[in-house]
């Protein structure tokens, strides 16, 4: 899964500090280190709509975790103090994932306004009032709330586009892990298309990108998050910034199928990829 790796970037990981996550962090960067990457982000979940408290929010039932931004503090903090220790060892990168951004972009650009920050990965892993994609119990869908769910998630990541003020949007399609490759519901994403390319347009328009996220590979799904196709078709709306990223949760994930993702860039037209210092990006060439 990490061959071809060295040289290359891993920027979507997760370590101890996201809630679904064990990863020692330390662990995490020696990996790095052993495979040659040539820029290392660690991205800890930091859920918007889950930034305070449980008592903050009432009575919600739909959300299982909070005080996502004790978490983000925390992760954050661990990196900053970690960038210092391994310098000129690894080419460490001091990320975020943040999701739901659209919908509390109060406490997004609180978090934009944090200088130790290099990156941010804006997601979209949850519509308001639903559960997460990843705790629904699909047994109890039937296919037209499959259709109305993928209705609001591209509505969702329209309007996350139009925020835009991330560094790049998240595994787009990430529902289909869930919807099409653990539950095995079918989805007609020729439908998708317009809104999709309007998405991309808007962000092409802010000089911000995409991610090929190698996780579908190594999981039922079977595919990247997004597939080559809508590669190509963000660099036909004017894309130029692509990064890669295994989505590891485990130590053994980093670097998996990074190799992949970088075919799947050059098949798309792209001749490099992109980490992030300081919010401005850095490029690797794909040779």
């Amino acid at each position: 899964m990490t061959q071809g790796v060295r040289g290359l970037i891993d920027c979507h990981t997760h370590t101890q500090f996201s809630v679904d996550s064990e990863a020692d962090i330390r662990k995490m960067i020696e990996r790095a280190i052993d495979l040659g990457l040539a820029a290392y982000a660690i991205t800890d979940h930091c859920e918007a709509n889950r930034w305070y408290p449980k008592e903050y929010y009432g009575d919600v039932k739909v959300y299982p975790y909070f005080d996502s931004g004790k978490d983000y503090e925390a992760s954050v903090s661990e990196i900053t103090r970690l960038k210092a220790e391994y310098g000129g060892k690894i080419n460490l990168i001091c990320g975020t994932e943040l999701g739901q951004a659209q919908e509390f972009p109060e406490i997004a650009e609180n978090v934009l306004r944090d200088e130790r920050l290099d990156f941010m990965i804006g997601s979209l892993h949850q519509l308001p009032a639903t559960e997460d994609f990843a705790l629904m119990d699909y047994s109890l869908l039937v296919q037209s709330d499959i259709d109305k769910l993928m209705d609001r998630y591209f509505e969702g990541i329209y309007e996350l586009c139009r925020w835009g003020k991330f560094d790049i949007l998240g595994h787009l399609t990430y529902t289909l892990r869930y919807i099409e490759g653990e539950n095995g519901f079918k989805v007609n994403m020729k439908k998708y298309d317009e809104i999709i390319a309007e998405s991309f347009r808007e962000l092409a328009q802010k000089d911000k990108g995409i991610e090929i996220n190698t996780s579908g590979l190594r999981q039922a799904y079977g595919r990247a998050f997004p597939e080559e196709n809508y590669v190509k078709l963000f660099k036909d709306m004017g894309g130029e910034i692509i990064s890669l990223g295994s989505d590891a949760h485990f130590v053994e994930h980093l670097g998996a199928n990074i190799a992949d993702g970088a075919r799947i860039a050059k098949s798309a037209g792209f001749d490099r990829v992109a980490y992030f210092v300081k919010h401005k990006p850095q490029f690797v060439s794909l040779g």
